[in-house]
């Protein structure tokens, strides 16, 4: 019975680990991309000329006529939060965090690695004015690039820290949803938020009633979206409440059983996001002209805070989590790893490009300001990502005793 459990387990991220690998290179690729048309003469123009593009109509009269930017950090990544909230739900009800004793680690580990480079970057930035907003910005795991990381490793990174990383960026992911829900949130309009609550008991209805097909849900998620968006709470959020009643179906000893209306939406959102909106976002977020910035703005107080919230918070956070937890006898390290390899994945849970760029672009509306996010982002995540590389690339992995 053990055994089958935890093959459903490994098999329930089976396919993030393996779309999260590919789509880790292809993200990399995207933000190279980025960097290089925004500083080159003959396409920088163009480039940011697209992005502020007025599509229309007017869906929120706060934020004026659509975007391209807008449709892409708006629409296209409520797609992504809606992915990130079936993940959520299918692990805590079927997969590596259905247990309470399953959640003790990570919730743990995740909670040190949020606070800690949030602190961080207080003590850097907090005192400067106009900065606290971006207390979170370093605060968030980007799982695909992290995995794309431990791709380029092989068999180097066992099985059980690759899940064990996934496991935390799920449940990291949980609290950035929550933090954009409650620090990032102008004016409300409580008509428009009625409404969504609306659509979600309808949601909640249908499920109840034992409706499988997926076509009504999706219908009500557009709805539910557009109402958030005039609502004044981020648009995205609206991705996480509506996977909460996509219906469900228990895999029972096979992975993702073809039934489940959950399995089947989320098969069929995972390589649309991993190949396409994801790359799309950091093609149209990490362009920072780097040529354009003042003299001075690497040491500048926001893009320091952010690379040392990413790469030492993040660490200190993380390794400073598990060892709570193993020294209060809550819980054991995971799959008997060594803490050289801990450190490895530590590191790398500082790559915090996505959803760092997403709450930084929440936290700061001036565009000088928005760039130097970019930039203290590219730096620590970089950085990051580079240490974990070589930290797991030469960690020897604990003896086997016995």
């Amino acid at each position: 019975m053990r055994q089958d459990r935890r093959q459903r387990v490994r098999s329930a991220l089976r396919a993030l680990l393996t779309t999260g690998a590919s789509g880790g290179g292809v993200l990399m690729a995207a933000a190279a991309l980025a960097l290089l048309v925004a500083n080159l003469p003959t396409t920088a123009p163009d480039y940011h000329a697209l992005l502020h593009l007025e599509t229309g109509p007017v869906l929120a009269p706060a934020l004026g006529p659509m975007t391209v930017h807008l449709w892409i950090n708006d629409a296209l990544m409520a797609l992504f939060f809606l992915l990130v909230g079936l993940e959520i739900k299918r692990e805590l009800v079927d997969g590596a965090l259905t247990r309470p004793a399953d959640r003790v680690l990570p919730i743990i580990v995740a909670a040190a690695g949020m606070a800690v480079p949030a602190l961080v970057y207080l003590v850097v930035a907090g005192g400067t004015a106009g900065l606290g907003r971006g207390w979170a910005v370093p605060a968030a795991t980007d799982i695909a690039f992290a995995i794309g990381v431990m791709a380029l490793l092989g068999p180097r990174v066992p099985a059980a820290l690759k899940l064990f990383l996934t496991t935390v960026a799920i449940v990291d992911d949980m609290g950035a949803v929550a933090i954009i829900a409650l620090f990032y949130t102008g004016a409300l309009d409580f008509a428009a938020l009625a409404a969504a609550a609306g659509v979600l008991l309808l949601m909640a209805a249908l499920n109840g009633r034992g409706v499988r097909a997926l076509s009504p849900y999706l219908l009500l998620f557009a709805l539910l979206w557009w109402l958030v968006l005039r609502s004044g709470v981020h648009a995205t959020v609206a991705g996480v409440l509506a996977a909460a009643f996509v219906p469900f179906e228990r895999s029972k000893g096979t992975p993702d059983a073809h039934g489940s209306p959950l399995h089947r939406l989320e098969h069929a959102l995972s390589p649309i996001v991993a190949y396409f909106i994801v790359p799309l976002f950091a093609f149209a977020n990490a362009g920072v002209s780097l040529g354009a910035l003042p003299p001075g703005s690497w040491a500048a107080p926001l893009v320091v805070a952010i690379a040392a919230g990413l790469f030492f918070g993040k660490q200190l956070g993380i390794l400073g989590g598990i060892a709570l937890a193993e020294g209060l006898g809550l819980a054991r390290r995971p799959g008997g790893a060594s803490w050289t390899q801990l450190y490895g994945i530590a590191l790398l849970a500082g790559i915090g490009f996505t959803m760092s760029l997403f709450i930084g672009g929440l936290a700061f509306e001036q565009p000088a300001l928005i760039e130097q996010v970019k930039l203290g982002v590219l730096i620590g995540s970089l950085a990051a990502g580079l240490a974990g590389f070589l930290v797991l690339r030469f960690a020897v992995p604990p003896r086997k005793t016995g």
